[in-house]
């Protein structure tokens, strides 16, 4: 590869940061976690020229070496979810209860979506917070179309099973009654 087409794949990864903060601080649930994981994935991908050369679709490339990154932190149980993804400010409410209500809630759903499986976290996020296609969502993470529209399928259903609160109370009966 030449030197610039090699500059052209940095510059690419340079323009996906936004769409790379997003994504790690949806694994992480911070947003300082968030920045570091963007950051170690960036000196990674630019300190390795030879791997850099290879890359055919940058964003991609990225988003696995954030994932794999990711998944290897957890199973090193160096970094523990220690906050947010972010502070909800952009939560617009017309009175304090409403805020509050706008907010636990938000916070409900970074909980449940911090415990789903990290297949479905990531299909979600990809898919309905970054708004990528099915297609590109699948290009991203390397698996068939199919493949992704089945963690969607059960990451969508878990996280309604988990939010609803009378399913919840509902399980929570049948159980104790079994």
């Amino acid at each position: 590869m030449t030197a610039l087409a090699l500059q052209d794949v940095q510059n690419a990864i340079i323009d996906l940061i936004p769409d790379l903060r997003r994504f790690a601080r949806s694994l992480t649930g911070s947003t300082d976690a968030g920045n570091e994981l963007v950051q170690t994935a960036c000196e990674r991908a630019f300190s390795r020229p030879d791997a850099l050369a290879a890359v055919d679709q940058p964003a991609g490339w990225m988003y696995r070496i954030i994932r794999n990154l990711w998944i290897d932190e957890k199973r090193s149980s160096r970094h523990r979810l220690s906050a947010p993804i972010e502070d909800a400010e952009h939560v617009a409410a017309s009175d304090t209860e409403q805020s509050l209500i706008a907010r636990s809630t938000l916070a409900r759903v970074r909980a449940v979506m911090a415990t789903l499986p990290e297949e479905q976290h990531a299909a979600i996020m990809l898919v309905c917070v970054d708004g990528l296609s099915y297609q590109e969502a699948a290009a991203e993470l390397n698996i068939p179309i199919g493949t992704l529209m089945s963690r969607l399928c059960r990451g969508r259903l878990e996280l309604a099973r988990r939010m609803t609160p009378i399913n919840n109370v509902a399980s929570n009966q049948v159980a104790a009654a079994g």
